[in-house]
């Protein structure tokens, strides 16, 4: 959410930054009128009390029976004013939440401009892509003939996008899962969280998921429990409602969790393979921080999802989104693809955000500073790293000609020593 104090004071500014999001800026002018409606009616209520107080204590000096029934008179007509403008006030406020919940965040200036994901910039080339003497399958094709996939069976089971990792696909997965937590906790600095992956309505009105975008996401409506899209929404939300101690920022969780979308963007695309999936497993980072040092925070974070790709000996790239490209919660977003040699294409394995107070505003997540003041923390997050697409990338670019897979050799204590799937 966005500071009302900024709308206020820079109002042709945040108009600019939204419109270069797609946002339509004439909504600043409906939470500004909202703004003075309240403000006004916060007023009149601040002047009538005063007024009753004034008339209150006036009735008990009063000795004249005419003046003093004129005075409780007043003071009757005073309660009903005060009543009538304490009814309209909440009303008010309820309006203006909900469109200041349905407004995006404000990119930073050193976002590129542009529509769309054209005018996204790679920012840099790291690995050398795989070299293989012979045309590279897709990881549908190596696994199933494998045997370390099974999408027929994962369909008769929940339908289509979901699929069975067996043997040493499973084995696989779950080594590059226990490899990135490894990595973040012992030599990052990220204190693991396993954390509950169905969360209240409130947490993801917290991180911006809701209201908006509720038809992506699946819910128990019964029992008002949401399955998380990332674990950023639990871990993010672990110190809402809190005041936290300024001198313990930065504080830093990593977390694994299986993620659940309904992919209804991506109708008809990418229906082979794993790419896409309702279901799917992620490694998240999570990072709540002092407002002075969030941009250098976020260069941090890309640095450790991008130490992971290195380990892995994986082809990747860094992009930088432009302003049409950014998540609802960003202010500034890079994205990290690897190279899928089978696939031919460049995968997103990992988008590394900082959303400013914006996420902190929404969970009311605060910090006492050195001053003693009670300030917004700043939070960011990204994928350290994401699958199956990062399980992609090892199975292509580490396949041999005869079908079998070599394992990388940072995996391999993860494997029991295994250095083949063949």
């Amino acid at each position: 959410m966005l500071d009302i104090q900024r709308i206020r004071n820079e109002t042709d500014a945040v108009k600019r930054g939204l419109a270069t999001t797609g946002a339509d800026p004439a909504v600043i002018d409906a939470v500004l009128e909202l703004d003075a409606v309240r403000r006004e009616l916060q007023r009149e209520g601040d002047a009538l009390r005063g007024e009753l107080n004034a008339r209150s204590k006036q009735i008990g000096c009063e000795k004249d029976k005419e003046r003093r029934a004129a005075l409780i008179a007043d003071v009757g007509d005073l309660k009903r004013r005060i009543k009538e403008n304490e009814a309209r006030v909440p009303d008010v406020e309820r309006e203006l939440d909900t469109i200041m919940l349905a407004i995006p965040n404000v990119p930073l200036a050193e976002v590129p401009t542009g529509p769309d994901d054209s005018a996204n910039v790679i920012e840099s080339v790291s690995g050398a892509p795989p070299v293989l003497a012979f045309e590279p399958k897709p990881h549908w094709e190596l696994m199933e003939r494998l045997g370390i996939i099974d999408f027929e069976r994962g369909q008769k089971i929940s339908g289509s996008r979901f699929y069975i990792l067996k043997g040493d696909g499973a084995r696989l997965q779950r080594a590059l899962i226990t490899f990135m937590l490894d990595v973040h906790t012992k030599q990052h600095g990220y204190e693991e969280i396993y954390p509950p992956c169905m969360v209240r309505s409130e947490c993801l009105v917290g991180t911006g998921n809701l209201p908006k975008f509720g038809e992506h996401l699946y819910h128990d409506a019964e029992e008002d429990y949401w399955f998380v899209p990332t674990a950023e929404v639990p871990v993010t939300n672990l110190y809402r409602d809190e005041i936290l101690d300024g001198e313990k920022l930065p504080i830093r969780h990593v977390a694994y969790t299986p993620c659940f979308r309904r992919e209804k963007m991506s109708h008809g695309k990418d229906t082979r393979g794993i790419k896409r999936g309702h279901q799917f497993d992620k490694v998240e980072v999570v990072q709540f921080v002092h407002p002075d040092k969030a941009r250098a925070a976020l260069d941090e974070l890309i640095g450790h999802a991008t130490r992971i790709l290195d380990l892995l000996g994986l082809h990747h790239r860094r992009v930088k989104m432009c302003t049409g490209d950014l998540s609802f919660v960003s202010c500034i977003k890079f994205d990290l693809e690897v190279w899928a040699p089978g696939c031919k294409e460049w995968l997103e394995v990992s988008s590394c955000s900082l959303f400013g107070d914006f996420q902190a505003r929404r969970a009311r997540i605060r910090f006492r500073d050195e001053s003693g003041k009670n300030r917004f923390v700043n939070t960011l997050n990204g994928s350290g790293l994401a699958l199956p697409r990062t399980l992609i990338a090892v199975v292509e670019s580490y396949q041999d000609d005869d079908g079998s897979i070599r394992i990388p050799e940072v995996l391999r204590p993860y494997m029991g020593g295994q250095d083949r799937i063949g």
